[in-house]
Formats: structure tokens, C-alpha cells, sequence
């Protein structure tokens, strides 16, 4: 973990746009711990993703150090920021799932699979922006949860070139890597299933984004709005795809600045009557054994 460099900025600036736009709406304490946890969880996530050999080994090891070593830039950014170590080890251990060739059986397993890498995250970011409440934290989780599930829809292609197919099998049966990746040609008939898949994962994340967006009421006001945008603006990449109609699209779909100010600007008028707007928050999940740390 000697290679480890904690950059607030950079890393953000550069893998996490969305992001990085709706850190502009954090007061500057907020805003660089943002950063710093993005640039931690982004050094594991390369560690997982720009490897050719199994780095499960490595992943395990890197988690021993941290709880043990005192000194460990991360094991003192979780206890300034009051995270225990177990809701970043849950990290760590999707991360090592990805490891190995990853073929996500049903929803269940895909929502497992999205807390362990993105609804802990959502965690730790809720102990950053202040949040004391603990009934915030499902609700933190379920916009990680719902985040993920964006990128899944977004990364299909991609995720199949390395192996992975976060979509769940059940719903695209007969529906093989060699598809997903482009290694074979795709039917008419396979094209509508995963585009339909693809649509149900969106369909999905928007019922976990109405969840996160329950516990608004939660966060300290000053940090509510950027949350609010950052989670608009990733759930309007799902909206940008489902515009596609019933395509298998192989290239990433991105937002460009028109579109994220157009979105800011509806997240913000949308935020003014937030009081007014009743989110509900519904049980589209099992309970997690680290959700109320």
C-alpha cells in the first residue's frame, strides 16, 4: 500500500465527474474529505480492475494492514471520520468478487453485489457530510445501491470485455458472454433482451434513488443540496440510456455540461419544495449485517 497517494482533488476531478460537478455545492471541509474517500476507494478499485492476475490476496492483506496499522493514511481517515472499518472491508470484499469471472445470478445477488461496492460508500459519505440520524443510513445505502445500478446499465459492454456480467442471468436467458462482449454477432431477438434487462436495471435504480432521497430529511441542510444534485445528475444517466429505445449500446453514455446544468438547474428548483414532496421509502432489500454501524 506504499504506492497509495490521497489526492482530494485530482482523482475525483478526473474518474468521478458527477461527482466532482455536484462538489462545487459542498462547503470546502466537506468537499476535500469527499475527495479523499473517492481517491481511497478509486486506489482499491484499480488495484481490482487494472490487473490481469488475481489481486484477492493483495485486496485481503491491504484490509489486515489497515485495521492493525495505526498509522495507515486510511485507518486515520476512518477513525477522523468516525467509519468503522467493517463498512470498508464489505468494500473490499466486492471488490474481490470481481476477482474472478462475475455472473450475477438474480436481483437478490446483484443488490448484495451493489451494497458491498457502492452502498458502502454511501455510507462512509453519509459520516463525512455530518449525518447523525441512523435511520439515514438505509437510505444511504439504497443511493449507493441505486447509483451502482447506473453504472451496471451504463457498463454492460464494458463489464463483459473483462469478464463480468453484473446483469442478472435470469433475466437474459440464453444470453451469453460471447454476446454481451461483441465476440459473437447479436440478434434482433438478443438485442431486445438485454436492452430490456438494461431498462429493468434503470427501472430499478429509480426506485432506490426515491429511497436515498427519503433521507434528505437527514442530512445537515448545508450539505443536503449537493447529495441531491450528485444523485440527479447520475440518475439522468439512466434516463439519457433509456432515450436510446431498445438498443444494445456498446459505448458509455455520458452527460454532456449542457445537460448537467439543465439537471442542477431542476435539482435545485425541485429541492425548494422538497418539504412538500412526500419520498417514501419502501423495503427493496434484505437488511444488512453492517447497516447500522
Amino acid at each position: 500500500m506504499k504506492d497509495l497517494k490521497i489526492n482530494k482533488t485530482k482523482d475525483l476531478k478526473n474518474e468521478g465527474k458527477s461527482f466532482y460537478w455536484a462538489s462545487f455545492f459542498l462547503p470546502k471541509e466537506f468537499r476535500d474529505n469527499a475527495g479523499i474517500l473517492y481517491s481511497i476507494c478509486r486506489y482499491f478499485d484499480n488495484i481490482a480492475d487494472n490487473n490481469k492476475e488475481d489481486q484477492s490476496a493483495k485486496l485481503k492483506d491491504s484490509i489486515k494492514t489497515i485495521i492493525k496499522d495505526n498509522k495507515n493514511p486510511v485507518n486515520i481517515f476512518l477513525k477522523k471520520n468516525n467509519i468503522s472499518s467493517l463498512i470498508f472491508s464489505d468494500l473490499i470484499e466486492g471488490l474481490i468478487a470481481d476477482q474472478s469471472k462475475t455472473k450475477i445470478k438474480n436481483r437478490d445477488e446483484l443488490i448484495k453485489y451493489s451494497y458491498c461496492v457502492a452502498g458502502t460508500v454511501g455510507l462512509m459519505m453519509s459520516k463525512i457530510i455530518g449525518v447523525e440520524n441512523k435511520k439515514a443510513l438505509p437510505c444511504a445505502i439504497d443511493l449507493g445501491i441505486a447509483m451502482q445500478l447506473t453504472n451496471i446499465a451504463r457498463d454492460v459492454h464494458e463489464d463483459a470485455q473483462m469478464q463480468r456480467v453484473y446483469i442478472p442471468t435470469e433475466w437474459i436467458p440464453n444470453i451469453d458472454l460471447s454476446i454481451l462482449s461483441g465476440k459473437q454477432k447479436i440478434k434482433p431477438d438478443q438485442e431486445k433482451k438485454i436492452s430490456n434487462a438494461v431498462h429493468k436495471l434503470i427501472e430499478l435504480s429509480e426506485k432506490f434513488y426515491i429511497n436515498g432521497f427519503s433521507g434528505l430529511k437527514y442530512i445537515p441542510l448545508r450539505t443536503r443540496l449537493a447529495i441531491f444534485i450528485a444523485a440527479n445528475v447520475y440518475k439522468g444517466i439512466g434516463t439519457k440510456i433509456k432515450k436510446y429505445g431498445k438498443k444494445y449500446l456498446k459505448k458509455r453514455v455520458y452527460l454532456n455540461t449542457f445537460e448537467k446544468i439543465l439537471i442542477t438547474i431542476k435539482a435545485i428548483f425541485i429541492f425548494i419544495f422538497i418539504p412538500a414532496i412526500s419520498y417514501r421509502y419502501l423495503k427493496l432489500r434484505n437488511e444488512l449485517p453492517n447497516e447500522n454501524i
